[in-house]
C-alpha cells in the first residue's frame, strides 16, 4: 500500500488562516484512497517544522512527501523544482528565531532537486482548471527548509518521492488586493497534484539528487 505524507503550515506573519494548513485538512477528511494519507498541519519554526517532518518520515516510512506552503502574491499553485540549503529570514518564525546565512543542514549539499515529478503535477493542476506554474525558487524561509529536509531525509532512499508545492491566498481571507484563488480550487489543485506525485513518471528532463 502506498503512503503519502501531505503537510501544511499553521498562519504566521499575523494572518489569521493559512490556505496550506486549511486545504490539507480538508483533503484528510474526504480522501477516499487507494493510497493510505498520512496528513499534518507544521508549525511555522525552523527548528520544530523540520523535525517534525523528519519524525514523521521516519515514523510512516512515506512513498511520496508532499510538503504544502503559502507564497503570498503568487496567483497560483506552484510546484517547486529546487530546495537550497540556506535559511535567510526576511521576517522571525512563530517562535522568534531569525537565521540569517545559515545552512538548513550543516554539511549537507548546497541542493536538492525535487524528486516529484513536478512538471507532471504542473500539468495535472492545470488540467483540472486551477492555475498553476513550475517554480526555481521556493525562497529562503521555513519553506525552503522544510523542502530541504524533506529532501534530505529521503536522500538515502531513492525510491521514495518527496517536494514542494506553494499555494496562493485563499479568497475568502486574502489580504486585500492579494492575489488568491477560492480554497476549493486550492483543494482540487491540490488533489490533482497529488495524483500526478503518484502515478506520473518522474520528468524526464529533471535530475534527482543534489548539487554542490
Amino acid at each position: 500500500m502506498t503512503t503519502i505524507l501531505l503537510t501544511g503550515f499553521e498562519p504566521f506573519a499575523g494572518d489569521a488562516t493559512n490556505p496550506s494548513g486549511d486545504a490539507v485538512r480538508l483533503i484528510a477528511e474526504r480522501w477516499a484512497g487507494p493510497e493510505t494519507l498520512v496528513s499534518e498541519v507544521l508549525p511555522v519554526e525552523f527548528a520544530g517544522a523540520s523535525a517534525r517532518l523528519g519524525a514523521l518520515t521516519r515514523e510512516h516510512s512515506p512513498d511520496v512527501v508532499v510538503a504544502v506552503g503559502l507564497a503570498g502574491g503568487r496567483t497560483g499553485l506552484t510546484p517547486e523544482r529546487v530546495a537550497i540549503n540556506l535559511a535567510d529570514a526576511r521576517i522571525p518564525d512563530n517562535v522568534g528565531d531569525q537565521p540569517l546565512d545559515r545552512p538548513s543542514v550543516a554539511g549537507a549539499p548546497a541542493a536538492y532537486f525535487a524528486t516529484l515529478p513536478v512538471k507532471a503535477m504542473t500539468a495535472a493542476i492545470a488540467a483540472a482548471g486551477v492555475p498553476a506554474s513550475l517554480s526555481h525558487s521556493a525562497g529562503t524561509f521555513v519553506c525552503n527548509h522544510v523542502m530541504f529536509t524533506a529532501l534530505h531525509e529521503t536522500a538515502a532512499a531513492p525510491g521514495i518521492r518527496a517536494g514542494f508545492l506553494h499555494v496562493p491566498y485563499a479568497s475568502e481571507n486574502a489580504p486585500d488586493g492579494a492575489s488568491s484563488l477560492p480554497l476549493g480550487d486550492i483543494v482540487w489543485g491540490l488533489e490533482a497534484a497529488l495524483r500526478a506525485a503518484v502515478d506520473s513518471p518522474v520528468d524526464a528532463a529533471l535530475p534527482g539528487g543534489t548539487l554542490h
